[in-house]
Protein backbone atom coordinates (compact mmCIF):
# COMPACT_ATOMS: atom_id res chain seq x y z
CA UNK A 1 0.00 0.00 0.00
CA UNK A 2 2.97 2.32 0.55
CA UNK A 3 4.37 1.62 -2.75
CA UNK A 4 1.18 2.62 -4.71
CA UNK A 5 1.04 5.93 -2.73
CA UNK A 6 4.91 6.74 -3.35
CA UNK A 7 4.22 6.30 -7.08
CA UNK A 8 1.26 8.39 -7.22
CA UNK A 9 2.37 10.98 -4.66
CA UNK A 10 5.77 11.26 -6.10
CA UNK A 11 4.43 11.56 -9.88
CA UNK A 12 2.14 14.19 -8.81
CA UNK A 13 4.90 16.20 -6.89
CA UNK A 14 7.30 15.75 -9.87
CA UNK A 15 3.95 17.15 -12.57
CA UNK A 16 3.30 19.80 -10.42
CA UNK A 17 6.56 20.86 -9.30
CA UNK A 18 7.89 21.01 -13.06
CA UNK A 19 7.54 25.03 -12.99
CA UNK A 20 9.95 24.94 -9.90
CA UNK A 21 12.53 22.69 -11.06
CA UNK A 22 12.76 24.99 -14.50
CA UNK A 23 13.56 28.17 -12.47
CA UNK A 24 15.51 26.60 -10.12
CA UNK A 25 17.74 24.93 -12.44
CA UNK A 26 18.26 28.20 -14.52
CA UNK A 27 19.17 29.86 -10.64
CA UNK A 28 21.94 27.21 -10.55
CA UNK A 29 23.01 27.38 -13.87
CA UNK A 30 23.18 31.49 -14.00
CA UNK A 31 25.21 31.43 -10.66
CA UNK A 32 27.39 28.26 -10.42
CA UNK A 33 29.75 26.31 -12.66
CA UNK A 34 28.34 22.84 -13.26
CA UNK A 35 25.18 20.78 -14.22
CA UNK A 36 21.87 21.32 -12.35
CA UNK A 37 21.66 17.74 -10.30
CA UNK A 38 24.23 16.52 -8.13
CA UNK A 39 24.12 12.26 -8.32
CA UNK A 40 25.85 10.47 -5.25
CA UNK A 41 26.00 6.78 -4.81
CA UNK A 42 24.21 5.96 -1.75
CA UNK A 43 23.22 2.50 -0.24
CA UNK A 44 19.41 1.56 0.09
CA UNK A 45 17.13 -1.42 0.76
CA UNK A 46 19.48 -4.81 1.27
CA UNK A 47 22.51 -3.02 1.09
CA UNK A 48 22.15 -2.50 -2.59
CA UNK A 49 23.83 0.71 -3.69
CA UNK A 50 21.80 3.04 -5.86
CA UNK A 51 21.84 6.65 -7.63
CA UNK A 52 20.67 9.32 -5.73
CA UNK A 53 19.69 12.93 -7.28
CA UNK A 54 19.63 16.34 -5.60
CA UNK A 55 19.91 19.71 -6.43
CA UNK A 56 23.62 20.67 -6.75
CA UNK A 57 24.11 23.26 -4.01
CA UNK A 58 27.73 23.26 -4.32
CA UNK A 59 30.56 24.35 -6.13
CA UNK A 60 31.58 21.75 -9.05
CA UNK A 61 33.90 18.92 -7.65
CA UNK A 62 33.78 20.77 -3.86
CA UNK A 63 32.34 17.20 -2.52
CA UNK A 64 35.20 15.78 -2.76
CA UNK A 65 36.65 17.79 0.06
CA UNK A 66 34.12 16.58 2.36
CA UNK A 67 31.21 13.91 2.81
CA UNK A 68 29.83 16.38 5.30
CA UNK A 69 28.31 19.86 5.08
CA UNK A 70 28.86 22.00 8.20
CA UNK A 71 26.10 25.20 7.49
CA UNK A 72 26.27 28.30 6.67
CA UNK A 73 30.31 28.43 7.15
CA UNK A 74 30.63 25.34 4.34
CA UNK A 75 32.33 27.97 1.64
CA UNK A 76 31.70 24.84 -0.77
CA UNK A 77 28.13 25.60 -1.14
CA UNK A 78 27.22 28.04 -3.36
CA UNK A 79 24.42 31.15 -3.56
CA UNK A 80 21.57 29.48 -4.20
CA UNK A 81 22.50 26.34 -2.52
CA UNK A 82 22.47 28.15 1.01
CA UNK A 83 18.70 28.90 -0.05
CA UNK A 84 17.67 25.45 -1.41
CA UNK A 85 19.08 23.73 1.40
CA UNK A 86 18.05 26.07 4.34
CA UNK A 87 14.13 24.77 2.96
CA UNK A 88 15.14 21.32 2.15
CA UNK A 89 14.41 22.01 -1.36
CA UNK A 90 17.82 20.08 -2.77
CA UNK A 91 15.96 16.93 -1.76
CA UNK A 92 13.17 17.34 -4.79
CA UNK A 93 14.87 15.29 -6.91
CA UNK A 94 14.84 12.23 -5.09
CA UNK A 95 10.84 12.41 -6.11
CA UNK A 96 12.35 10.78 -9.36
CA UNK A 97 14.20 8.23 -6.60
CA UNK A 98 10.86 7.46 -5.24
CA UNK A 99 9.20 6.97 -8.51
CA UNK A 100 11.85 4.48 -9.92
CA UNK A 101 11.45 2.18 -6.64
CA UNK A 102 15.04 3.56 -5.12
CA UNK A 103 13.18 5.31 -2.37
CA UNK A 104 10.41 5.78 -0.29
CA UNK A 105 9.04 9.05 0.83
CA UNK A 106 9.33 7.77 4.04
CA UNK A 107 11.89 5.71 5.00
CA UNK A 108 15.28 5.85 7.02
CA UNK A 109 18.37 8.58 4.85
CA UNK A 110 20.13 6.50 3.14
CA UNK A 111 23.85 6.97 3.47
CA UNK A 112 26.85 6.72 1.71
CA UNK A 113 29.06 3.33 1.87
CA UNK A 114 31.60 4.89 3.91
CA UNK A 115 28.99 5.51 7.17
CA UNK A 116 26.74 2.27 6.44
CA UNK A 117 30.07 0.16 7.13
CA UNK A 118 30.35 1.64 10.49
CA UNK A 119 26.67 0.21 11.52
CA UNK A 120 26.78 -2.76 14.13
CA UNK A 121 24.44 -5.87 13.46
CA UNK A 122 21.52 -3.72 15.37
CA UNK A 123 22.01 -0.49 13.14
CA UNK A 124 22.03 -2.96 9.76
CA UNK A 125 17.96 -3.44 10.43
CA UNK A 126 17.19 -0.03 8.60
CA UNK A 127 18.79 -1.95 5.04
CA UNK A 128 15.49 -3.71 5.40
CA UNK A 129 13.39 -1.09 4.44
CA UNK A 130 13.60 1.04 1.36
CA UNK A 131 15.17 4.02 2.09
CA UNK A 132 13.21 7.46 2.65
CA UNK A 133 13.20 11.34 1.73
CA UNK A 134 11.84 12.20 5.41
CA UNK A 135 11.62 10.49 8.63
CA UNK A 136 11.58 10.96 12.49
CA UNK A 137 15.51 11.09 11.99
CA UNK A 138 14.94 14.20 9.14
CA UNK A 139 12.70 15.72 11.68
CA UNK A 140 14.62 15.92 15.24
CA UNK A 141 17.90 16.78 12.95
CA UNK A 142 16.54 19.56 10.74
CA UNK A 143 19.35 21.68 11.81
CA UNK A 144 22.18 18.69 11.55
CA UNK A 145 24.47 21.14 9.74
CA UNK A 146 24.38 23.71 12.17
CA UNK A 147 24.30 21.35 14.85
CA UNK A 148 27.91 20.07 12.68
CA UNK A 149 29.02 23.71 12.29
CA UNK A 150 29.28 24.57 15.89
CA UNK A 151 31.69 21.55 16.36
CA UNK A 152 35.55 21.45 16.47
CA UNK A 153 35.35 17.94 14.78
CA UNK A 154 32.01 18.01 12.81
CA UNK A 155 33.17 13.83 11.41
CA UNK A 156 33.82 12.55 15.45
CA UNK A 157 30.64 14.04 15.75
CA UNK A 158 28.56 12.94 13.51
CA UNK A 159 30.06 9.50 13.92
CA UNK A 160 29.94 9.13 17.54
CA UNK A 161 26.41 11.14 18.56
CA UNK A 162 24.31 11.93 15.86
CA UNK A 163 24.58 8.93 13.55
CA UNK A 164 23.85 6.56 16.31
CA UNK A 165 20.84 8.90 17.45
CA UNK A 166 18.93 8.91 13.94
CA UNK A 167 19.48 5.21 13.12
CA UNK A 168 17.55 4.63 16.52
CA UNK A 169 14.99 7.21 15.31
CA UNK A 170 15.14 5.21 11.97
CA UNK A 171 14.62 1.87 13.99
CA UNK A 172 11.92 2.85 15.62
CA UNK A 173 9.65 3.96 12.17
CA UNK A 174 10.64 0.07 11.10
CA UNK A 175 8.81 -1.39 14.09
CA UNK A 176 5.72 1.32 13.97
CA UNK A 177 5.60 1.11 10.27
CA UNK A 178 2.08 1.73 8.95
CA UNK A 179 0.49 4.50 6.32
CA UNK A 180 -0.95 6.24 9.25
CA UNK A 181 2.84 6.82 10.60
CA UNK A 182 3.74 7.60 6.95
CA UNK A 183 1.50 10.01 6.70
CA UNK A 184 2.01 11.49 9.95
CA UNK A 185 5.54 11.31 8.90
CA UNK A 186 4.84 13.43 5.60
CA UNK A 187 2.71 15.83 7.73
CA UNK A 188 5.34 16.62 9.98
CA UNK A 189 7.85 17.42 7.51
CA UNK A 190 5.71 19.81 5.88
CA UNK A 191 4.99 21.54 8.64
CA UNK A 192 8.62 21.69 9.92
CA UNK A 193 9.44 23.59 5.79
CA UNK A 194 6.69 25.88 5.84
Amino acid sequence: MIRFFDIILSLLGLILLTPFFIITALCIVFTSRGGVFYAQKRVGQFGKEFTLFKFRTMHKGADKKNLLTVGTRDERINKVGHFLRQYKLDELPQLWNVLKGDMSLVGPRPEVRKYVDLYNDEQKRVLNVRPGITDYASIAYKNENNILAQSENPEKQYVEKIMPEKLQLNLLFIVNQSVKEYFKILFLTVKIIF
